[in-house]
Formats: structure tokens, C-alpha cells, sequence
């Protein structure tokens, strides 16, 4: 299969060819014939999601778990596609996120107004609901059971309030959702991969985030598997990068106080300076793609992180380190 990354411990990633390939990945885990899919990406992802299941010899009726690590579309537009689907699945979601998925319209109606409703019809299409009775709401600690194989869903706020990461007890591998940053493959250089924060969108509290990554860390895990990009291995270095870049985030924002009301210039004016730091650490890191490259690969990050942190420090920076 195309962009199929088998990690030959039950789990495996497929690209969701959500905006380019290579932005947002789909995890699979398997167990003794059952399967649990972490986040969605869009509808279009679904069609892949059904290769992914015939290309280990399985059908829809496999699928027990459907499990978003939250509602924001990149991660959850498809899950009512897939509910469909998958007869046999229950949604898994934070209880913050549940009602959304049951019933859209209010989701979908504050992505429109942050991308237009052409974009939204574009790339994510109809947001299907998923009938109530077919969804789980997740409870901090509580264990899903995959023919044996446990999966524990932890509260993680700080991107978002409705955020869980799942942690595979089989391999200590977690899949992380938002809250370990982004590291997208085209950035590998010399067989390192390189890491950088998100921390859109409205809902950014970096004391949370702080926290909800420290109680990552104390799971010992081995590798985490963010849904931008898949598998990321030396854990314990990368939670420090990721830890100082949060750090260099809001002393940008920080800087932004006294330079006017929220709106277009200052949000412009943050995500220069997220765009400067990104450029120094490719650079520090070995990276040599050419800086318009990079800027195309971060650019949609780098706005809406500028978003977010512009209404974070229009919000009084709680959190702030």
C-alpha cells in the first residue's frame, strides 16, 4: 500500500491525504483480528482506512474502536464516515467532544467561520453524526480492551480541553494526538527527526500542556505516534526540544503585550516571528531545504498557531511560563 508505514508491533500508520501527503496520519492497531483506528482525518480518508483493513485480510465488521484523540476536524471529520462503516465500532471520545459528534452543526459552524464554508465543503465535505448510543465517552484512566490488548485513554488538555492521549500498555508506544508536537518526515535529516510545537487552536494553555506532557513522559514510553506525523523514537530528547520551543512560543507571543489590540497585525506580526524561529532551528538541525520549502510545509501550522496565541495572550496568557 501507498504510504503504509507497518511498525511490526500491531501498529500501523496510513497517510490521510488531508491537504498534501504526509500531514496528518491515520493509526491502526491490531490485535488477534480486531482492530481500534486513532483518529479519522476526513471522509476521503475512509476509502484508505477500508485498504488498510483488506490489505491484512480483515473486513469493516473487525473494527471495535473507533478512538479521536479530539474533535478538531483533521483528526475527527471522518469519524462519522467511518462509524458507517464499521458496524461493530464504538466512537471513543472525550466526553467534552461528544456532543459534536452527535450532533455537528456547532463544530462545523465554528470551522466555517475561521476557513469560509467553500473550504469546509472542499476538504472535509458533510460531517456525518454519530448516533449517540454508538458512542463511548472516556473517563482519565479508563481502559479499553482490544482482545486483550490494553489501551488507557488519558486526559491531556492544553491544545485543546477535549484532548486524550492513548497509551499502548503492548509496546509503551502513545498516541498523542496534538499534544507532542508535529514532525513531518521531510524534515529526517541524517536519520534524526526533527520536532516543533502546535498550539492552536482557541483553546491554548501551555501550563496544561506542560503537565499533560510530563504525565506522558512518566508512561516510560518507548515511541509516540503523532497523528502529524506517525512515529517519533528518542522520546526523552524530544519532550525537551518540545518543552524549550513552548517555551520560545510564548516569550514571542509575550513580546506582542503592548503592541496593540488582537487582530490581523498582531497575529501577523507573532507568526513572523514563529516563521524566524522555525527557520533558526531547521537550520541549527542540519535541515537544508530551502527556506520557501519550509515555509510551504509549515505554513497553514504557523497561521494557526499565530491564531491561537494571539487570542491566548488576548486572554491574559494563563498558563504563562
Amino acid at each position: 500500500m501507498e504510504r503504509w508505514n507497518d511498525y511490526k508491533n500491531g501498529i500501523y500508520a496510513f497517510c490521510a491525504n488531508y491537504l498534501r501527503p504526509h500531514l496528518a496520519a491515520v493509526h491502526l492497531v491490531l490485535e488477534k483480528g480486531r482492530v481500534a483506528f486513532v483518529d479519522t482525518g476526513t471522509n476521503e480518508s475512509l476509502s484508505f482506512a477500508l485498504d488498510a483493513l483488506k490489505h491484512l485480510g480483515l473486513g469493516p465488521e473487525a473494527v471495535d474502536y473507533v478512538i479521536l484523540t479530539h474533535i478538531h476536524l483533521d483528526h475527527a471529520g471522518g469519524a462519522g464516515a467511518f462509524m458507517q462503516a464499521f458496524p461493530n465500532a464504538r466512537l471513543v471520545v472525550h466526553p467534552r467532544g461528544s456532543r459534536h459528534m452527535a450532533s455537528p452543526a456547532k463544530l462545523v459552524q465554528a470551522v466555517i467561520a475561521v476557513y469560509g464554508a467553500d473550504y469546509v465543503e472542499r476538504v472535509y465535505g458533510q460531517i456525518l453524526p454519530v448516533p449517540q448510543e454508538r458512542i463511548l465517552e472516556t473517563s482519565d484512566g479508563m481502559v479499553l480492551d482490544l482482545a486483550g490488548r490494553e489501551l488507557l485513554c488519558l486526559d491531556t488538555p492544553g491544545h485543546a480541553k477535549h484532548h486524550i492521549a492513548i497509551v499502548d500498555r503492548r509496546t509503551r508506544g502513545i498516541f498523542t494526538g496534538d499534544t507532542f508536537g508535529i514532525s513531518y518526515r521531510e524534515m529526517d535529516t541524517d536519520g534524526r527527526q526533527f520536532i516543533f510545537p502546535t498550539t492552536t487552536p482557541s483553546q491554548f494553555d501551555p501550563a496544561d500542556l506542560f503537565a499533560s506532557m510530563e504525565r506522558l513522559m512518566a508512561q516510560e514510553p518507548r515511541a509516540m505516534y503523532l497523528t502529524h506525523y506517525s512515529q517519533v523514537l528518542d522520546v526523552p530528547r524530544k519532550n525537551q526540544e518540545l518543552l524549550r520551543l513552548l517555551r520560545a512560543f510564548c516569550a514571542i507571543t509575550l513580546a506582542h503585550k503592548d503592541f496593540g489590540p488582537a487582530g490581523k497585525a498582531r497575529t501577523e506580526s507573532i507568526r513572523q516571528g514563529l516563521a524566524r524561529l522555525l527557520l533558526d532551528e531547521s537550520r541549527a538541525f542540519g535541515c537544508t531545504l530551502p527556506d520557501e520549502e519550509l515555509l510551504g510545509i509549515w505554513g497553514q501550522d504557523l497561521e494557526l498557531d499565530a491564531q491561537g496565541l494571539d487570542i491566548w495572550l488576548e486572554s491574559g496568557a494563563p498558563g504563562a511560563p
